[in-house]
């Protein structure tokens, strides 16, 4: 490395050649333009008042992505009536399973969204000309930078600007002519010279009209590869039509280097002069905006597991839905498009729709009314949602007062898209009816035990509400899901009434929070989340002031300090990653069954494959349109598919590969109906999600309010005098899956299914419907979701058979035989045996066990002790709850003290070893990951991501590697040597003491909301020291004895890491117990 780093002056280069923007001089060229009134541009680029009032002004004004909740129940773009913006017609892809998605905030030192524009040279011939760029920090851009660029006519820079405007009395010949005549002004201004090429969509008037920016950017880029043209210019779009972050993302990703969205500066400028917007000058409002919309970038790069936009920009990771593949392969090649749908005629054709309405009204342009919008919640004239005040209302009265009747109306709205289309399987009609009498169908009773309520925290949503949705499910003998957010342990017990409050399923997330043995223990299935439907590739936060004593308690965190759920899962960044985890919680609890979530995209069937034969028990795909409490607005609309699409290409999948009999497959995303139910059983599901449906059956009347804590009906909401007003019942819920279930018997009837297994993957009995008559619908191919792969007849099309774990020959079970007096009797016990790598996940069944029988208080303190001599494998430790002491001479692999739960810990070299122990690495990646409780003492060096999401363990290691103590909100990390970089990214609690003997520390920290302060109160060197005693008691470790030995002198060495908001909590606590006192 060095070697080639010093071959040539490259820094030289750079700062004789490369230019930054900033640096460039304004020459203060005209930047205002003599163009249409600004209400009619609008009306022509399509914006509404939604767009203005929720997405821009409070970008200008936090410079944050505003952030929705309750997920989306309006059509997609190719289903709408209204006309739609080409950038509504693809999704973005996002990384599950065969990679990790990243985390951007907390791990910006790997991230970068800065571009440079200019030429490109060969790669092959290194010289300095390959430094002559132009660098932009935010490729969003304002109109003074654009300037800049086109004035800077520096040797090595030539600004070239080319209109995409197109003739509209033409039709979509004439935009078609348009495009080719872009791509050949362009090609001929790169034969002239220019290498900065700005597509201009300006001067719009009523013979000119805009081509899509998307449209006209996808085409110079693909079209000026296929001339060998593409490396010789940067693209820049100047253009009205962005608005949002998800257009911003797919014009970086289909070619274009920097963005002025000229229009939305305008807005800003306007408002700004109205007093609208607080900031103190219009200039830096556009600036708020273009930051948050790089965030938001930032974020749709980091779901797929990008870091920089040099790799992102051109990259293509976007699907279509709703464009055939004749647009698709001329301006979008190498884009998926599964189901066809419009082509350059209809695109053509919104654009006209736009047009005409801008230049048909008869009121004066400046008092021309924008429309509502109602994307994102609904409003009177606005987008038609499926959740509307007559289907709420519908759906209420009906399970509130027991009406089948009213729910028949409810059910007849959600189901009859034949006005209005919202939905793929709206487009379904059955067929090749069969009908039996209804008596023949297996009950509602046993119906209802495949219905699940969705994965929703406490926290997310309130006490009330969680354990009202418990209550109703285990009545039926359905599952509740517990969320991410853990579950207090006085719910696992019935009432005395005979009610019971435990979540069926126990989900564990990337947070991991409140995930302990005994937490496991208590599910009957346990579900990993890879990912949400609302927000794939994301993760989540739950701000300090929401964390009360109660949710703290819930999970195993401290009161008032924020917990962050990180994108990825930390222990998994493959597949084989996520197998272990599946056998991890396997043998956490035999009894439970290991549920994977998914989400549907373009590729999920050969991830599903992938997590059958890792060995998950059910595998769950969830639509893109589910629910959420907080998530980005673009992630909310633009990421994911309807679970149509991803359930029929899951069952297409495990059912050709013989896979489809080891799993059962489940779906949600919007099941609002028995119709719906129907029609996921047909694609392959036979176990059904519902979340959104059943809090509005308890209540919720979609205010969309739950990520701002004002729930006006108790549901989503913390704030007590709120939750009062919570009236949901039990009874309402077993109310709607009783509807639900006996509309899904009526349906099985008529197609002459007896049970719901019979039914399963039966796709020969859907059919498009004929009556469909929108001009956009009529070019959707249905038929690769209505395939049916061809197998033989013993094929099964369910699930028939159960995974085999291999855990019967787990090491723990021969623990188990010979410590029968320290788990029965309580009597203290002390083992030997040998460990290798094979040896798995131990403690976590041994801890199971114990959990059984005592709960979460586990045994006494050392009540069995067992030594281990060799090199254990990975997960060692895993759950391990109070009571057990387990001690490896020898070194461990990956993830021990996952989620450790009580037990003590330790890893020492070998008394006959010869190695230096600090020198040397003893333990593996990412150990004490979501640890709740216990002690690890480590005699050497850990891996990466030490005591990452740690909220309660206390450990001693000799050194570390990077991103220490990542997401910590609770416990004591004793670092005794080296750490490495990113240490404490989003680090909100606990304590962290590092000795700091070679002054490294303080570079190689993150020290974003972190006080590094000397170690000086009593308390703090008692603790301190009593944890490196022990160190060296059970270790031996010799650089605990010279610490210890030398204890006055190097205590200084020492540096104490505590997080400020944890700091004001301890604070606040204290106030607290002194006003109860």
């Amino acid at each position: 490395k060095e070697k080639i780093a010093s071959k040539n002056p490259y820094r030289k280069w750079l700062n004789e050649q490369l230019v930054h923007l900033s640096d460039v001089p304004y020459n203060k060229l005209p930047t205002n333009y003599d163009e249409e009134a600004l209400n009619k541009r609008q009306t022509i680029f399509g914006y509404t008042k939604e767009d203005i009032n929720t997405l821009i002004l409070p970008m200008a004004k936090t410079a944050k992505e505003p952030i929705g909740s309750m997920g989306n129940d309006t059509p997609i773009a190719v289903l709408s009536e209204r006309p739609q913006l080409l950038f509504n017609y693809f999704k973005q892809l996002f990384a599950q399973v065969t990679n990790p998605p990243l985390d951007g905030i907390r791990e910006e030192l790997i991230t970068d969204i800065s571009l440079t524009l200019g030429k490109d040279s060969n790669l092959f011939e290194i010289k300095p000309e390959h430094c002559k760029k132009l660098k932009i920090k935010n490729p969003v851009i304002s109109k003074i930078d654009l300037a800049k660029i086109r004035s800077h006519n520096a040797a090595g820079f030539k600004a070239t600007t080319v209109s995409i405007l197109y003739r509209i009395e033409e039709g979509h010949n004439g935009l078609e002519r348009s495009l080719k005549k872009l791509l050949k002004s362009v090609s001929e201004a790169i034969d002239d010279g220019a290498n900065i090429i700005i597509l201009s969509d300006r001067n719009v008037d009523d013979q000119n009209a805009p081509i899509p920016s998307l449209l006209a950017c996808s085409y110079v880029n693909s079209g000026l590869q296929d001339l060998g043209q593409r490396s010789k210019i940067s693209i820049i779009l100047e253009s009205a039509e962005p608005r949002e972050v998800h257009h911003f993302a797919m014009l970086f990703g289909y070619g274009a280097s920097a963005i002025n969205p000229y229009m939305v500066d305008e807005i800003i400028e306007k408002r700004f002069n109205r007093g609208e917007i607080d900031a103190e000058t219009s200039d830096l409002a556009v600036r708020n905006y273009n930051k948050a919309i790089g965030k938001g970038i930032l974020k749709v790069m980091n779901k797929i597991g990008i870091s920089t936009m040099n790799s992102y920009r051109g990259s293509q990771l976007f699907e279509c839905i709703g464009l055939n593949t004749n647009v698709v392969d001329k301006y979008f090649p190498n884009t998926p498009t599964r189901i066809q749908g419009i082509g350059l005629h209809e695109i053509e054709k919104e654009i006209h729709k736009r047009y005409s309405k801008a230049y048909k009204m008869k009121k004066i342009a400046g008092d021309m009314e924008l429309e509502i919008g109602g994307q994102y919640r609904w409003r009177r004239n606005g987008e038609h949602h499926l959740f509307n005040p007559l289907t709420i209302a519908k759906l209420q009265e009906s399970v509130r007062s027991n009406k089948p009747d009213t729910y028949k109306e409810y059910s007849e709205l959600v189901n009859d898209q034949s006005k209005q289309l919202m939905t793929i399987r709206g487009l379904f009609e059955f067929d090749n009816y069969d009908p039996i009498p209804l008596d023949e169908v297996e009950p509602w009773t046993e119906i209802v035990k495949r219905f699940k309520t969705g994965a929703m925290s406490y926290g997310s949503i309130s006490k009330e509400a969680h354990e009202n949705l418990a209550i109703a499910m285990n009545r039926i003998g359905g599952k509740s899901n517990s969320g991410e957010g853990g579950e207090n342990e006085e719910r696992f017990y019935k009432d005395a009434n005979g009610d019971w409050k435990n979540s069926s399923i126990k989900q564990v997330a990337s947070g991991r929070f409140g995930v302990t043995s005994n937490y496991l223990t208590n599910a009957t299935e346990i579900q990993i989340k890879m990912a949400q439907g609302a927000k794939p590739g994301e993760g989540g936060q739950l701000p300090g002031p929401k964390v009360n004593p109660e949710i703290a308690k819930t999970r195993n965190s401290t009161p008032y300090v924020g917990l962050i759920s990180p994108p990825p899962h930390h222990d998994i960044y493959s597949i084989e990653d996520l197998s272990q985890l599946i056998y991890d919680l396997k043998s956490a609890n035999r009894e439970a069954r290991i549920n994977v979530k998914l989400v549907s995209e373009v590729g999920v069937g050969t991830v599903a494959a992938g997590v059958a034969k890792a060995k998950a028990d059910v595998i769950l795909i969830s639509g893109h349109d589910g629910g959420t409490g907080a998530s980005p607005l673009t992630s909310l609309k633009h990421a994911g598919l309807p679970w149509e699409l991803g359930l029929a290409e899951a069952q297409q999948v495990l059912v050709m590969n013989n896979l489809r009999n080891r799993v059962v497959l489940e779906c949600d995303g919007q099941l609002k109906t028995g119709r719906d139910v129907a029609i996921a059983c047909l694609l392959g599901a036979e176990e059904f999600g519902f979340a959104t449906a059943p809090l509005v059956a308890s209540g919720c009347i979609m205010m969309r309010v739950c990520h701002l804590n004002t729930c006006p009906v108790g549901i989503a909401t913390q704030n007590p005098d709120l939750r009062k007003k919570f009236k949901g019942q039990p009874e309402h819920v077993v109310n709607f899956m009783y509807f639900v279930a006996k509309e899904l018997r009526e349906i099985m009837a008529q197609l002459g299914f007896r049970t719901v297994d019979d039914m399963v993957g039966q796709v020969q009995k859907l059919n498009r419907t004929k009556t469909i008559e929108q001009y956009k619908a009529f070019g959707l191919d249905l038929s690769p979701i209505l395939h049916k792969v061809s197998v033989s007849e013993d094929t099964k099309l369910y699930n028939t058979e159960t995974q085999d774990h291999n855990l019967d020959n787990a090491l723990d079970f021969e623990v188990i035989a010979k410590a029968h007096p320290a788990i029965f009797r309580k009597e203290k016990t002390t083992l030997d045996f040998n460990i290798t790598n094979e040896d798995r996940a131990f403690a976590a069944i041994l801890s199971n066990e114990i959990s059984k029988i005592y709960g979460a208080h586990g045994l006494p303190e050392n009540t069995l002790k067992v030594n281990f001599t060799g090199s254990a494998g990975q997960s060692f430790g895993a759950f391990a709850t109070r009571g057990l002491t387990l001690s490896v001479s020898g070194n461990t692999n990956d993830y021990i003290g996952k989620g450790l739960s009580g037990a003590k810990l330790i890893v020492k070299v070998p008394e006959e070893a010869t190695i230096i122990p600090e020198d040397n690495i003893i333990i593996g990646n990412v150990a004490l990951y979501g640890a709740t409780s216990g002690e690890a003492y480590f005699n050497g060096k850990a891996g990466e991501r030490f005591c990452v999401r740690n909220s309660g363990a206390k450990a001693v290691v000799e050194g570390i590697g990077d991103h220490g103590c990542e997401y910590m909100t609770g416990g004591i990390a004793v670092i005794l040597g080296e750490v490495g970089r990113n240490f404490g990214a989003g680090m909100s609690g606990g304590i962290a003491y590092v000795y700091n003997d070679k002054q490294t520390f303080k570079k190689r920290c993150n020290l974003e909301g972190l006080n590094l302060d000397p170690v000086i109160s009593p308390n703090d060197v008692a603790e301190l020291r009593a944890l490196i005693v022990n160190h060296y008691n059970l270790t031996q470790s010799p650089l605990a004895q010279r610490i210890l030995e030398n204890w006055q002198s190097e205590l200084s060495k020492f540096i104490k890491v505590l997080p400020e908001e944890y700091k004001q909590a301890l604070i606040r606590l204290e106030r607290e117990n002194l006003v109860k006192s």
